[in-house]
């Protein structure tokens, strides 16, 4: 080792013994930061007030050649980031849909970052990989799933992490991909893959999440957008006719996607009656039900996932409603041999000993690399209990009623949609420039914020229940914003 290498390797050693010196005081003092950021989020203001570049001339242009100081890392937390954060987790935040979090899960996510492996095999990390496992099936078995998606029943199926409903909706659209090529050409010998993939067409509702038409972009097929029925919501009939004309103009119907708890609305598809007809006609059935899926949990919110043994894959964001941090976006597939029969690619520095007998997540997922996320889950469960997930759903859920009651006890305002989970979609009676002048007012006071959606031309405004601290006072608070707001919009009338 010549003396410039010898002199490095000195002094990164002795920098790696100063930071696990001050690992734990640097730990500690953001244990405390963070604490006290959430137990005093009331205090600030939900959404900044910067303009886009704002952050540039507030840090230096390059990176320093010398190590900063800790304590001026921590005092440019609040000059340099917090001007510019909107804040989920304030109990007046009630925008999008909830993004979940709790002490385990942070707690977890540290023992995850120190861990820091990638287990995109078996043998990458056993634990990873075993503990995904059990806690999809300690999930499964939660929302009551049929056994077939599980891998405790001894059968194909199983469950998986993914990072996003996104990736989930995608994943499945490809396996479903795979599946009608094997089937088509079995059936049609003569056709070529690339014959096959032109006549596929997929199938959704006008209401489902951007990102279902964005796996169509991605995988490169044909997705019909289909308008669902007065109340919104997807039917079997609207289904079967749909793929009833697409049979008779020569394609090949191969996937649907059923939404339970749509992002605009949180309108439930009708997933007893889709479920048949996609069974019959060899339609691989995906279930959406990102926020949704959490309440399920709750045993009177499962008639809205009556028809489940029907569906190929279902999907379901515990990040969204159920304490556990992102990313964490869970997934069951009745037969995972789909994805890994199309996904696999197995370079030999990626072969082991113990292929087959365990799962290779790295064949279930558009990325290789994965981080140890089943440990939050498992944190989570066992510090909460079902029992205590259960009442932070019909909380948030009793707290979304009562937002309805109130806007309900005033004739101005009119609700748009049925109040089902922690949703509420509501509007002043009257033109929709109206409620776009009332929302920019209300938004830009800074005590809540919401944001609005349009359905059949009709623009209205959501209220989602999204911080697990928020309390009924809260709900009382953002009435009361929004009953002020009203006042000084109909005034200028």
């Amino acid at each position: 080792m010549n003396s410039f290498c010898q002199k490095a390797h000195w002094k990164f050693r002795r920098m790696n013994e100063m930071e696990a010196n001050q690992f734990r005081e640097f730990g500690k003092e953001m244990i405390d930061y963070v604490a006290g950021y959430l137990e005093n989020i009331r205090d600030r203001r939900v959404l900044p007030t910067v303009e886009p570049g704002y952050l540039r001339p507030l840090i230096p242009e390059t990176a320093p050649e010398k190590p900063d100081k800790w304590e001026d890392i921590m005092k440019d937390i609040e000059r340099v980031v917090m001007p510019g954060v909107t804040h989920w987790h304030s109990p007046r935040f009630h925008a999008y849909y909830p993004t979940a979090n709790s002490y385990p899960a942070i707690v977890a996510d540290i023992l995850s970052g120190a861990i820091a492996c990638i287990g995109f095999t078996w043998i990458s990390s056993p634990a990873c990989t075993e503990l995904e496992v059990v806690m999809m099936d300690w999930l499964g078995k939660m929302l009551a799933l049929p056994e077939p998606f599980l891998a405790c029943s001894g059968g194909k199926g199983g469950g998986v992490i993914q990072g996003t409903a996104s990736e989930a909706t995608l994943v499945a659209l490809l396996g479903a991909k795979a599946r009608a090529i094997c089937t088509g050409k079995a059936e049609h010998p003569e056709m070529s893959d690339a014959d096959i993939v032109a006549k596929l067409v997929g199938y959704t509702s006008s209401q489902s999440h951007s990102s279902v038409e964005r796996a169509g972009l991605l995988g490169g097929i044909k997705l019909r957008s289909l308008q669902p029925d007065d109340s919104n919501k997807l039917t079997g009939e609207i289904l079967e006719k749909a793929v009833q004309e697409d049979i008779e103009a020569g394609l090949i119907p191969f996937y649907a996607v059923c939404t339970l708890g749509t992002t605009s609305s949180c309108t439930f598809d009708n997933l007893e009656e889709m479920g048949p007809v996609c069974n019959q006609y060899n339609i691989w059935l995906h279930i959406d039900a990102a926020y949704a899926g959490s309440a399920f949990i709750c045993p009177e919110y499962r008639y809205l996932m009556k028809g489940i043994e029907r569906a190929d894959s279902f999907n379901f964001n515990p990040h969204k409603w159920l304490l556990i941090n992102f990313d964490c976006s869970a997934m069951w597939l009745k037969d995972p041999s789909w994805l890994v029969n199309a996904f696999n690619v197995d370079p030999l520095y990626l072969k082991h000993e113990q292929q087959g007998s365990a799962p290779d997540y790295r064949h279930w997922q558009i990325p290789l690399g994965r981080r140890f996320r089943a440990l939050k889950i498992w944190f989570v469960l066992r510090l909460y209990g079902i029992e205590n997930l259960q009442a932070h759903i019909r909380k948030q859920i009793a707290m979304a009623h009562h937002f309805e009651a109130l806007v309900r006890s005033d004739e101005r305002f009119e609700i748009t949609q049925e109040v089902t989970m922690g949703l509420v979609c509501f509007r002043l009676t009257g033109s929709n420039e109206m409620n776009e002048q009332f929302l920019k007012r209300l938004n830009g006071k800074g005590v809540i914020h919401l944001v609005p959606s349009k359905i059949r031309d009709t623009y209205f405004l959501r209220l989602a229940i999204c911080s697990k601290q928020t309390e009924m006072s809260d709900i009382d608070v953002s009435w009361k914003e929004v009953k002020e707001t009203a006042d000084e919009i109909l005034a200028k009338k």
